[in-house]
């Protein structure tokens, strides 16, 4: 007889429910969230025909360590799934959550997501240490600027050199010379350990091909390249490349329901990290980027028609198209 499991994630521990062909509870434990532990718990019963996780920050190592072990374990879409649990039970109860799961991977109701490979995931730590690093100097900068405000010195516009050589002649005011030093040097640290990170980017964008490829693209720079590739991951798991313009929330909201039809603005679904660095390679390329080219050209008509702001997005959108087609292909861009 064939058997099914579902797995309720959590960081301490794991529920683990196995069911039957027909629906019957075999089985309902708690278990180490651990895949070795897991996988124990899941040999009790004997051989289990597909076990279903939700999508979480648990479930890449989690899914990928069961994978190693044999089992066969499926991702499935965290939303979808919290709308089926709640349509099956009333308490949201761990047992009840993993005896739902369980039920859907007997059913096969459910919308199963791609696991990112670890490689992947270490990009997408960087690309996003960086990003927080900068929003960290950014704060400083203000709070430098709010501060010297009080004492009636204005530092200017800038953020370079030239900036904290003007900070530093503040350091003479009395009340607040310490602040300033105090605050100078936790920004020093921010900015070298932003440097660093810039230059493990750049030599994984030296190392990787794709990155290369998406770096023919007038505007893709390092991190948008880097950041699309790993989001990706396997170009061939879409079927064609205008899917990937959906993946990263691009296409419009749509509504139907009898003689209820509108399109609204986009879903903004999925990965924001690159519908918002695919936003700023779209302004680079409208504002910035020298010399005219087709997709460029296209965008202007868009942004002479309807607006500067749709046009980026409208360019986002294409972006992601080209961009996926090129990894699949493994060709540069064209202009």
């Amino acid at each position: 007889m064939k058997h099914y499991a579902g797995l309720d994630l959590s960081m301490d521990s794991t529920q683990v429910c196995i069911v039957d062909e027909n629906g019957g509870k075999v089985a309902s434990i708690k278990v180490e969230s651990a895949p070795d532990k897991i996988a124990c718990a899941l040999d009790r019963v004997g051989d289990i025909e597909r076990a279903v996780i939700e999508s979480g920050r648990m479930s890449p190592a989690i899914c990928h360590g069961l994978r190693a072990l044999g089992v066969p374990v499926v991702c499935i879409d965290a939303r979808q799934a919290h709308q089926s649990l709640k349509a099956l039970k009333a308490n949201k109860t761990d047992p009840h959550d993993a005896a739902g799961l369980a039920q859907l991977a007997r059913t096969g109701f459910y919308k199963e997501v791609h696991v990112k490979s670890p490689a992947a995931h270490g990009v997408r730590t960087v690309i996003a240490t960086r990003s927080h690093l900068v929003e960290a100097r950014v704060r400083l900068d203000n709070m430098i600027r709010g501060i010297c405000a009080t004492f009636g010195f204005k530092p200017g516009p800038g953020q370079g050199k030239a900036f904290i050589d003007r900070v530093m002649t503040a350091a003479d005011i009395p009340g607040l010379g310490q602040s300033i030093t105090a605050l100078v040097a936790a920004r020093a640290g921010l900015v070298e350990q932003i440097r660093q990170l810039d230059r493990v980017l750049r030599e994984f964008a030296h190392q990787s091909s794709a990155c290369r490829q998406l770096m023919s693209i007038p505007g893709v720079g390092v991190q948008t390249s880097a950041a699309f590739a790993a989001a990706i991951d396997q170009a061939d798991r879409f079927r064609q490349s205008r899917t990937a313009d959906a993946y990263f929330g691009l296409v419009p909201r749509r509504h139907q329901s009898g003689e209820i039809d509108w399109t609204g603005r986009i879903t903004k679904q999925g990965d924001s990290m690159v519908r918002k660095l695919l936003y700023e390679a779209a302004n680079s390329i409208l504002t910035r980027s020298r010399g005219n080219f087709a997709l460029k050209t296209w965008a202007q008509k868009i942004a002479k028609r309807r607006g500067l702001r749709k046009a980026r997005v409208a360019l986002a959108r294409r972006l992601a198209v080209i961009m996926h087609a090129m990894l699949r292909d493994g060709t540069l861009f064209e202009a």
